[in-house]
């Protein structure tokens, strides 16, 4: 019993023990440690001498006038000083991590969203390095499925889906054109209709991409029907397959942002078609610190360098009544 009592007692040593004991060597004198840390001399005592039963050993004697540790007493300083550098540290992190300057969340987008995200994204990463972001691209039916299982912190949908549970922040146009090779000669005429369009070869997308929907209904609405169509699952693979003069399409703006000679925008009557990028989250989903930050940092860069106000005010709802911080065990 004797022996376990000797090893186990150290074990029992406590931060604020350590500071105090740190505090006394600095000093060399209880009273200024008392006066310092904002404690009584007695409490000061009283923590020394549970240090040392804790120890089983003396930790400090006096020399001219001045408590210095003793060969067991340094050891227990250098601890100490271990000990509360790996506190502040954590502190520190805590802090930062509280503010969303560290950490990690994950985002989940639908496949014509990356050509979206990395204009918020890259600036972000740039501004908080220490944050990690789990990025996950899918077509909306694979990431529609992610957000049912909960797999995500946010979403980005041009179409979210129904219910309660969802809460969405539209943030960014995503208007939709009707592309052509640039060697067509739909390319050299004025104002088109769709009907006039109606029997060229026109390139899908997949019957549940949120593109192929607004298209498809569109068209329905329109009275008019496509004679010839092929189905391709992404839209790169669309707009390469137009560029080498295979069709037509009905492609976002941002998937042509960048310059594409080989391709151009047809001056079709109803086009673009409207629709935005939204923002989504699950109702009552504890957002990372990381995460809100990401939103705040993206309200500001839609206003700073996109000027898009609408997106500036959707966020700042959403963060508002969506989205609390993961703070709860």
């Amino acid at each position: 019993m004797f022996i376990y009592n000797y090893f186990m007692r150290p074990r029992q040593l406590t931060i604020r023990l350590l500071q105090v004991y740190a505090e006394v060597v600095r000093s060399g004198s209880v009273t200024d440690t008392a006066a310092r840390l904002h404690l009584t001399q007695p409490t000061v005592s009283q923590q020394l001498r549970r240090l040392r039963e804790m120890v089983g050993a003396r930790i400090l004697h006096s020399r001219q006038g001045r408590l210095v540790p003793t060969e067991v007493g340094q050891s227990l300083y250098r601890l100490s000083q271990d000990v509360l550098s790996r506190v502040d540290s954590f502190v520190q992190y805590l802090d930062e991590y509280r503010e969303g300057e560290r950490g990690h969340f994950s985002i989940a987008l639908v496949n014509t969203a990356q050509y979206v995200l990395p204009r918020l994204l890259a600036p972000f990463t740039r501004d908080c390095p220490d944050v990690d972001v789990t990025v996950e691209v899918g077509n909306r039916e694979q990431v529609l499925q992610r957000f049912h299982r909960h797999e995500d912190d946010l979403y980005i949908f041009s179409h979210p889906p129904a219910g309660e549970e969802v809460i969405a922040a539209p943030f960014l146009a995503n208007p939709l054109v009707v592309v052509a090779p640039a060697d067509s000669p739909w390319a050299r005429r004025g104002p088109l209709s769709f009907k006039m369009l109606a029997g060229e070869r026109f390139l899908l997308r997949e019957p549940g991409s949120a593109t192929r929907r607004l298209v498809d209904n569109w068209l329905s609405s329109q009275e008019i029907s496509l004679r010839h169509t092929q189905q391709i699952a992404s839209n790169e693979g669309i707009r390469v397959a137009v560029g080498a003069g295979m069709g037509l399409a009905v492609l976002s703006e941002h998937v042509l942002r960048e310059s594409h000679p080989e391709i151009c925008i047809l001056p079709v009557g109803g086009f673009p078609l409207q629709s935005r990028w939204q923002f989504v989250l699950r109702r009552g989903r504890h957002l990372p610190p990381a995460a809100r930050r990401f939103l705040g940092f993206s309200a500001q860069a839609l206003r700073r360098e996109i000027d898009a106000m609408e997106g500036e005010h959707a966020i700042a709802a959403l963060l508002a009544g969506g989205g609390g911080s993961d703070d709860q065990a």
